[in-house]
């Protein structure tokens, strides 16, 4: 049995999150303590039982302490089973906070599965689905021909926005006689991460989007125009932001903004993709013109920083990291980063190295 500290670093969710993905994976049992110990909301919140619950269903796993509130968690992982998912978080809870438990597991799934869920796809604290589309899905094609479908917004606080993600594994754990030689086959067919150098910036795309009932003052084209003008005046490239509307439950608005990087120009690496992201959440009293502003000056500051991966794709890459190794060079080393390197280490060893002044991650 593991014993995992839930108050280690930035003390959020994500060690719950990430533990339950390598525990599935490895089929390594683990017990995690004082869960979000330091927040006013302390313990396990709703996405993080649905996280649970989800996992039980794919792999018949036993728990205990899975209830809200509650500040531990018993977790003992069984055999993975594809199957095909439908889950409804019932909440604005996140889609994408979901998917950090399941998405690692159900990519070496021994069949092709479908994931559908319904909750929250642009929340606060969370990446927006954009994001995890654009930005990370890109990163984790190496592992599994992934496809994500946004069908509908989910805003805070009734989300029912509703996503569908299909995936087609190319290595399958149920082909090895456990996790290890799994591990050893896996990182002698895979090509390592490489993402050191920016290269040349060839690109940027947005989507900037609202609930249908801000559509008569223009908000997703104010957002994306904002962001737009402060772009077209610092870099001398294409850029392109669509404006979407949707009818939804609750009044909410976004934008998400990506760069996309080339070695060599217009030819763009598929196994290694450079892709910085940045996004800004609109709220009631929140100008849209700010909303497209704050997207665009995020951006700018990852463009800047001249690392190919932004703060936060960085920690959120780092479980497949763990597995196919190499290394990255991100704008920095967060203590998001810091505590997901923890949490991996208690499952697969010292498997990181982090040189803090040049703010690279390797693996090997």
């Amino acid at each position: 049995m593991i014993r995992i500290d839930g108050n280690y670093g930035e003390g959020g969710g994500a060690i719950a999150r990430v533990a339950l993905a390598l525990s599935t994976i490895t089929q390594k049992p683990f017990e995690v303590y004082g869960i979000r110990k330091g927040r006013k909301d302390a313990g396990l919140k709703n996405q993080h039982l649905y996280c649970v619950k989800s996992l039980q269903e794919l792999c018949s796993a036993e728990a205990e302490g899975a209830e809200l509130g509650s500040l531990y968690l018993k977790y003992y992982p069984k055999k993975i089973v594809a199957k095909n998912l439908d889950i409804d978080i019932e909440t604005a809870g996140s889609i994408t906070l979901l998917m950090q438990a399941l998405l690692l597991p159900s990519m070496f799934a021994s069949k092709p599965m479908t994931i559908s869920v319904t909750g929250g796809t642009d929340t606060k604290w969370s990446q927006p689905f954009d994001y995890f589309s654009n930005v990370l899905l890109p990163q984790l094609q190496r592992f599994a021909k992934i496809e994500a479908k946004l069908l509908k917004r989910g805003y805070y606080p009734k989300g029912n926005g509703k996503v569908e993600i299909k995936i087609n594994p190319k290595f399958k754990l149920n082909d090895s006689s456990g996790f290890e030689e799994f591990h050893e086959n896996l990182k002698q067919n895979i090509q390592k991460y490489n993402l050191i150098e920016q290269h040349h910036l060839i690109q940027i795309k947005g989507i900037s989007h609202a609930s249908i009932g801000l559509q008569q003052a223009k908000v997703a084209e104010r957002q994306a125009e904002s962001a737009q003008q402060m772009l077209k005046q610092r870099y001398n490239v294409p850029i392109q932001i669509i404006t979407q509307y949707q009818d939804t439950l609750s009044t909410g608005s976004g934008i998400t903004l990506w760069a996309i990087f080339s070695k060599n120009k217009d030819d763009i690496d598929e196994n290694n993709p450079i892709r910085l992201g940045a996004d800004a959440l609109g709220e009631q009293g929140k100008k849209a013109e700010i909303v497209g502003e704050e997207a665009a000056k995020n951006l700018v500051k990852e463009i800047e920083s001249k690392a190919p991966v932004d703060r936060h794709l960085a920690d959120q890459i780092l479980p497949f990291m763990a597995l196919a190794g190499g290394s990255i060079k991100t704008s920095e080393v967060t203590s998001h980063c810091r505590t997901n390197i923890y949490t991996i280490h208690q499952f697969m060893g010292e498997v990181f190295k982090v040189d803090e002044s040049y703010k690279t991650i390797s693996s090997n």
